[in-house]
């Protein structure tokens, strides 16, 4: 028996996420994961290359004028939100009564900024982690708190 029954667990960072259960034997496996098409790409992938140059007038020096958000950061933004409406969906569709958020502090703030009332109010836990590149079967010695452990066959 899980320690929180039909526990929904989201591990995101700005450029993956992975939707996790676990099976009857405790064991965790990814029920499905999405990846941001443009999140990874650098700054100057996805606007201009170069900040914009302004200079003062009766002046012949140039000063570099910085973009005011790095598209980047904007990206990872766009995709914690992405993750939260999939959350929401999960949700409102019942497929989850308890809800665990594993990400980086900055994008656990944004999809927890971004979670309906619904999906917020089954949230029992966020570990302010990135285990995007853990494997599977290395997550529950991170997240005992919200799981058992697997319950292997004798």
């Amino acid at each position: 028996m899980q320690k929180h029954p039909h526990l929904l667990i989201v591990v995101a960072d700005g450029e993956h996420a992975r939707f996790v259960r676990a099976a009857p034997d405790h064991a965790l496996h990814t029920e499905s994961a999405v990846d941001s098409a443009s999140a990874h790409k650098q700054s100057s992938d996805l606007g201009s290359d170069k900040p914009g140059a302004g200079f003062h007038s009766g002046a012949t020096a140039h000063h570099a004028v910085q973009p005011r958000h790095d598209p980047q950061a904007l990206e990872k933004q766009k995709f914690a939100h992405f993750v939260a409406a999939k959350v929401n969906a999960e949700a409102a569709a019942g497929r989850f009564e308890t809800l665990l958020l594993v990400a980086p502090a900055h994008t656990l703030g944004e999809i927890r900024e971004t979670l309906s009332a619904d999906a917020a109010g089954r949230v029992v836990g966020t570990l302010a982690k990135d285990l995007t590149r853990t494997p599977d079967h290395d997550l529950s010695a991170h997240l005992k708190e919200w799981v058992f452990p697997v319950a292997r066959a004798r």
